[in-house]
């Protein structure tokens, strides 16, 4: 039996037009990855996607990100695109399950995933460092689906 969160439970989360496009391809091109690409679309699908905002304390790519397990660990890390992770230099895939549990939230927010020993972990954001300037889908309307349209 796999472990699942009740997402309905989980905390609000705000993901940049531009950060959106990227994932959502990244999820559904890791067909190799079927657990890690499905948390990631279902993190997707419960964000508010926003076009050209300030995301200055929001976890998005590039962010570098402190934060405390349930355990009592406090880390800080850079998440990024799985290309790019390299976890001795503290870059962290967004398809590992704390990078996409990660994504999206706040300073101050917390929330619960599950590891790949389907252990339960509370993490809870400390603070947002800077991260490049958020790519972002130009025009009006549902952000999510200009984006999914190709618009």
């Amino acid at each position: 039996m796999h472990n699942r969160i009740d997402i309905r439970l989980q905390p609000t989360i705000t993901i940049n037009a531009g950060d959106y496009k990227r994932l959502a391809k990244l999820a559904i091109d890791a067909t190799r990855l079927a657990v890690e690409s499905e948390a990631l679309l279902l993190k997707l699908d419960r964000g508010l996607v926003v076009v050209d905002a300030n995301l200055e304390n929001i976890v998005r790519m590039g962010s570098t990100v402190r934060y405390k397990t349930n355990t009592g660990d406090t880390r800080t890390i850079t998440l990024v695109f799985p290309g790019d992770a390299d976890i001795s230099a503290g870059k962290v895939s967004v398809l590992t399950p704390i990078g996409t549990a990660l994504l999206g939230l706040s300073a101050g927010q917390s929330t619960t995933w599950i590891d790949h020993d389907r252990r339960k972990h509370d993490v809870i954001v400390l603070s947002v460092g800077p991260a490049p300037p958020a790519s972002s889908h130009q025009g009006s309307g549902n952000p999510r689906h200009a984006i999914l349209c190709g618009l």
